[in-house]
C-alpha cells in the first residue's frame, strides 16, 4: 500500500508543463451515446448534484431518480452490505441487484452475492450518472433486467488540481477525502482517497431495546487511481484501479461484518473512422459477517452463524466496434463475457460454547454474448433496434457440511452443471416534433442469472431461516413503454413515461413453514421463526408511470421525480400463497425533489424524498409505514481556495422504519445527522 501511494503521488504531482499548447488532451470518457439512447428515456444526474448531496453517498443521490431502491431503507453506513442490491421499477423483493451498475463500463455487482459496494463509489470521483429504467439488455450484457445505472468517472476538466475535504458530524462521525489530478503529457492521472467513520446510532427503538443493543458503528476507506494516455491518432488507453475496506457493526456486539476488495480495469477507446471500445477487468472480493440469536428481552445473544470468509473472483471484458456508416446511421456490434467464482465458508450450529459444524458452498457462473445494434436517423425520426444472444453456464456448484469435532461429513452435495442459450431484443423510436416536443416508444427483453449466493447459500436473520435453491432458473424480462419529453424552454424539461414490465421467473423468498421444526438445509427453526426458500415465482408484473421535471432560472434550479407502480406477484405451487400480492420491499409510490441555488462563492440545496408504505415480508403480514425525509447542504467560500461546508440529513428527525422482524422488532433508518467541515480546492 505504501508503494502504491508513493507512485500515485509522484504521478499526480508531476509537472503539467510536459504538454504543449497545441497538443490534444484526451477526455477519459467513453464513446458517445448513440442517438437512439433517448428512445429509452434515460435520466442524467450531473456533477453539480453529485457533489452537493447531504449524505455524500452515491446510493442516496440515486434516490433522486424515483423508482430506484435498495432492499432496505438504510444506506452503506448501517445496512448489511449483502442487502445493498439495486433495482428499479418496483421489481424488488430481492437483495441482489436487478439493475446493472457500471463504472466506466465495468459491472460493479459482487461476483458471489450480487450486491453493490456503495461505500467504495465516492460521488466526487464521478463526472455524471445516467440511469435507464427498463430498456433491456442491449449492448450492456446480462443483468440489466430492471435497467442500467452508468457511472462515469470525472475527466481532467471536472477536477481541481488538488482538493480535500474534512467534515465532523453527529455521533462522532468524520469524513475525510482528498484528490489529486494533473495532466501528464497529453494524458492525465488522478488519485483520490476517502475515509468515513462514525459511532453510529442504535438501530432499535428505545421501547424495544435491551442490553445487547449498541450503536451501529462504521469505518470504511477507499483509494482510487486512474490514468488516461493517448496512444496515437484518436485512440486513448484508460487504466483504473480501486481498493476498499468497509467495516460495520449491525447494532450488536458480534454482529459485525467486513467487505473488502479491489478492482482493476484497462480500456482502449478509438474515436476515429472506426469507433472501438475494448475493455478487460478484474474483481477481487471478500466478505465476512457474524450473526446472532437474540433473547426475547434483547438482553443476551448467542452466536448463530459465523460467515468468516467469502472470497469471490470476477473476470470479464467487452469489445464494441462502430464501423463508418455515414452521419445518419450508427451501427455497433461486438461481444462481451463475464465470469464469476465464489465460495462461502461458515461456522454454524452453535452448541454449548462453540460452533459444531462448518459449511462451504459456492460455484461459478459464466455469461458470454454477441450483440448488434443500429440507430438510424430519418429527419425528425430516429429508429433504434438491437439483438444479442448469450451463452450462460452454472458450474461447479457444491454444498459441503462437516462436523468440526469428528470431521464427519454431514452433507456432500455436488449439483449438476447447467447451460443454455438466451436471445434478447430491444427496439424503439424517437420522433422529434416542433416546439420542443419528443415522442418515444420502446420494447425490450433481458435476463438475469441467479447469483451464487441465491443458488447455494442458506442463511438466517434472527429466528427466520431461508434455504438456497440450486435449481433456480433465469429471470426473464419483457417490457414495453412510451413517453413524452417536452422542452418548452431550454431551461425547462418535463418527461412522462408509462410502462409495463413482466419479470418471468422472478427470484424471491417464499414462506414454506413455521417453527418450531426442522427444515432442509437450515435445520431447527424455533417457535416464532419462519422457514422460507428461494424460488422462481411465475412472474412479477409491474404497470406504472414515471414523471421527471427540471427547471432552472438564474442561480436557482429545481428537479423532481415521481414514480407510481402497480406490482403484483403471480405464483403457484409452494408459493401459491403469494399469488396476487404486492412483492416484498416495493413501495407503490416514490418521489424526490431538490431545490438548489448556486453562485460562484456559495451554493445550497434542499432535498425531499418520499417512499410509500411497503410490505416487509412476502405474505404482507408486516408493513413498513411511509417515510418523508428532508436533507440540506450548503457551502460558502471563505478565501481563494477554502470553503465552509454544512450538511443536515433527516432534518426533522423522521422515524424511518427500514425493517420489522417476525418478532415485531423494528429496525430504524438514519436519524437526524448534522455535519460541519471545510473543503479545499486548488484549480489547475
Amino acid at each position: 500500500m505504501r508503494d502504491f501511494l508513493l507512485l500515485a503521488l509522484s504521478l499526480a504531482l508531476a509537472t503539467p508543463a510536459l504538454a504543449a499548447e497545441d497538443e490534444i488532451i484526451v477526455t477519459g470518457r467513453g464513446l458517445s451515446a448513440p442517438p437512439g439512447t433517448a428512445a429509452y428515456g434515460a435520466v442524467v444526474i450531473p456533477r453539480d448534484r453529485l457533489t452537493s448531496e447531504a449524505s455524500g453517498r452515491i446510493e442516496n443521490i440515486l434516490r433522486d431518480v424515483a423508482g430506484f431502491q435498495q432492499f432496505r431503507r438504510t444506506d452503506s453506513r448501517a445496512a448489511n452490505p449483502t442487502s445493498q442490491g439495486a433495482t428499479l421499477r418496483a421489481l424488488g423483493g430481492n437483495a441482489s441487484s436487478r439493475a446493472l451498475v457500471l463504472l466506466d463500463g465495468v459491472p460493479q455487482a459482487d461476483p458471489f452475492a450480487g450486491y453493490i459496494a456503495w461505500s467504495a463509489l465516492a460521488p466526487e470521483r464521478l463526472g455524471s450518472v445516467r440511469v435507464t429504467r427498463g430498456g433491456g439488455i442491449g449492448p450492456f450484457g446480462a443483468g440489466a433486467v430492471a435497467g442500467t445505472i452508468e457511472l462515469e468517472s470525472a475527466g481532467i476538466d471536472d477536477l481541481p488540481r488538488l482538493a480535500g475535504r474534512a467534515l465532523y458530524g453527529s455521533r462522532d462521525s468524520t469524513e475525510l477525502a482528498a484528490g489529486l489530478a494533473t495532466r501528464l503529457g497529453q494524458g492525465f492521472v488522478t488519485v483520490d482517497g476517502r475515509w468515513d467513520r462514525g459511532d453510529g446510532y442504535v438501530l432499535i427503538p428505545a421501547t424495544q431495546r435491551g442490553r445487547s443493543d449498541v450503536p451501529a458503528a462504521y469505518d470504511a476507506w477507499s483509494l482510487g487511481l486512474r490514468a488516461v494516455v493517448p496512444i496515437g491518432g484518436d485512440a486513448e488507453l484508460q487504466a483504473r484501479a480501486l481498493v476498499f475496506d468497509d467495516n460495520r457493526l449491525r447494532g450488536q456486539i458480534g454482529a459485525d461484518n467486513r467487505s473488502r476488495g479491489g478492482d482493476a480495469a484497462l480500456r482502449l477507446l478509438a474515436r476515429g473512422r472506426w469507433g472501438v471500445d475494448a475493455l478487460v477487468y478484474l474483481q477481487l472480493r471478500d466478505f465476512a459477517s457474524g450473526f446472532l440469536a437474540t433473547s426475547a428481552d434483547r438482553n443476551t445473544t448467542t452466536p448463530s452463524l459465523d460467515q468468516f470468509k467469502t472470497p469471490a473472483f470476477g473476470l470479464g471484458g467487452k469489445l464494441e466496434l462502430r464501423p463508418p456508416t455515414g452521419p445518419d446511421n450508427v451501427l455497433r456490434f461486438g461481444a462481451d463475457a463475464r465470469y464469476a467464482d465464489g465460495r462461502t465458508n461458515e461456522l454454524f450450529r452453535f452448541q454449548g460454547s462453540a460452533f459444531t459444524r462448518v459449511r462451504r458452498a459456492g460455484g461459478s457462473t459464466l455469461t458470454a454474448g454477441l450483440f448488434v445494434e443500429d440507430d438510424l436517423t430519418l429527419g425528425r425520426l430516429t429508429l433504434t433496434g438491437g439483438a444479442r444472444v448469450d451463452r450462460w453456464e452454472i458450474n461447479d456448484g457444491r454444498l459441503d457440511e462437516q462436523d468440526i469435532g469428528t470431521g464427519t461429513p454431514v452433507q456432500l452435495v455436488a449439483y449438476p452443471d447447467r447451460a443454455g442459450w438466451r436471445p434478447s431484443f430491444r427496439g424503439g423510436a424517437l420522433w422529434k416534433l416542433p416546439k420542443g416536443l419528443d415522442l418515444r416508444v420502446a420494447g425490450y427483453s433481458g435476463f438475469r442469472l441467479p447469483t451464487l449466493n441465491e443458488l447455494y447459500r442458506p442463511f438466517r436473520v434472527g429466528a427466520d431461516a431461508t434455504a438456497a435453491n440450486a435449481a433456480l432458473d433465469l429471470e426473464k424480462l419483457t417490457g414495453v413503454e412510451g413517453g413524452i419529453d417536452w422542452r418548452p424552454l431550454s431551461t425547462v424539461r418535463l418527461s412522462v413515461t408509462g410502462f409495463h414490465n413482466e419479470l418471468a421467473g422472478a427470484i424471491g423468498n417464499a414462506t414454506i413453514g413455521r417453527g418450531p421444526g426442522t427444515f432442509p438445509q437450515v435445520g431447527f427453526v424455533a417457535a416464532g421463526g419462519v422457514f422460507r426458500q428461494r424460488v422462481n415465482f411465475d412472474a412479477v408484473t409491474v404497470t406504472g408511470i414515471e414523471v421527471t421535471a427540471m427547471a432552472q432560472r438564474g442561480a436557482w434550479s429545481l428537479s423532481a421525480s415521481y414514480a407510481h407502480s402497480d406490482a403484483r406477484v403471480r405464483a403457484s405451487g409452494i408459493a401459491a400463497g403469494l399469488d396476487g400480492r404486492r412483492p416484498a420491499q416495493t413501495p407503490q409510490d416514490q418521489a424526490s425533489a431538490t431545490l438548489a441555488w448556486r453562485i460562484q462563492r456559495a451554493d445550497a440545496a434542499l432535498s425531499l424524498r418520499y417512499a410509500g408504505p411497503q410490505n416487509e415480508d412476502d405474505l404482507g403480514e408486516r408493513r413498513l409505514p411511509e417515510a418523508l425525509t428532508v436533507d440540506a447542504s450548503a457551502s460558502l467560500a471563505v478565501g481563494k481556495h477554502l470553503r465552509l461546508i454544512g450538511r443536515a440529513e433527516n432534518i426533522f428527525d423522521e422515524r424511518v422504519v427500514s425493517g420489522i422482524s417476525s418478532a415485531g422488532v423494528i429496525d430504524l433508518g438514519l436519524p437526524r445527522t448534522l455535519w460541519i467541515g471545510v473543503g479545499f480546492a486548488l484549480p489547475r
